[in-house]
């Protein structure tokens, strides 16, 4: 561990025994780090990693079917594509009054300690929203969140707890084109998660508040895709990266 990582949880351990609840608000709005495309912070992050040989579970929806997939709210279906990025066949949700719409792999449950999961996405439409995300760490409604925005055009981490989104960090890009295919990348290693959108590193983030035990962070979790709102949108070549836990046994 870095000397300014042991120095923060340092600092962040003395807020949080002084201060109970408030020095964990206060902690909160400190780690909210705007960052920016070829910002400092981004130019010195270095790129996490999952150790090499970690399991590969893979989605190119031409075999697939849905029926172990489990859907949380959208209209999900494999429907064939002009441009998919592999074969012919895609995955699209196309419901467009829901809040969020949710699908989790049948891939089950993977370990904190190490991920890498990427997938291609397209936004189709959507005059509200036109994004696309990956859920991971899902387990009992719960889950992390990185997402691109094609009308705000930025990338965001968010938790939801299960009742409403909390914003980690947001990260604005160049304007990201409609109906064109984009690739989103989280890799999440223990507190430490970074966010990529088409090759380029955007997140950089580092979750203190997993180290508060009376607001946990998930320890393991599922995989799935995300929209919102009225986005429309395509997803193909889900490559998921990580050890799978004993919840999946």
């Amino acid at each position: 561990m870095n000397p300014m990582t042991s120095l923060r949880r340092h600092v962040c351990g003395l807020i949080l025994g002084g201060l109970g609840g408030f020095g964990l608000l206060l902690v909160t709005d400190l780690i909210q780090i705007q960052v920016r495309p070829g910002g400092e912070r981004m130019a010195d992050a270095a790129e996490l990693t999952v150790p090499e040989g970690t399991p590969v579970t893979s989605f190119n929806f031409e075999t697939e079917d849905l029926g172990k997939w489990r859907v949380f709210d959208g209209q999900w279906a494999v429907e064939e594509m002009p441009d998919a990025p592999s074969g012919k066949r895609v995955l699209i949700q196309r419901a467009d009054r829901n809040v969020f719409n949710v699908i989790i792999t049948p891939a089950g449950a993977f370990y904190r300690a190490a991920i890498d999961i990427s997938v291609k996405f397209k936004p189709l439409s959507g005059s509200e929203d036109a994004s696309g995300g990956i859920v991971f760490r899902f387990a009992e409604g719960k889950y992390y969140v990185v997402r691109a925005h094609a009308r705000e055009n930025n990338v965001r981490l968010y938790y939801y707890d299960g009742n409403k989104p909390h914003m980690l960090v947001t990260a604005n890009v160049q304007p990201l084109a409609l109906r064109r295919w984009h690739t989103i990348r989280i890799v999440a290693v223990g507190d430490q998660i970074q966010g990529w959108l088409d090759d380029q590193l955007l997140i950089n983030y580092e979750d203190m508040r997993s180290l508060v035990r009376t607001d946990p962070r998930l320890e393991e979790g599922e995989v799935g895709l995300w929209t919102k709102a009225d986005s429309v949108t395509a997803f193909d070549d889900l490559t998921i990266r990580g050890f799978r836990s004993a919840l999946s046994k």
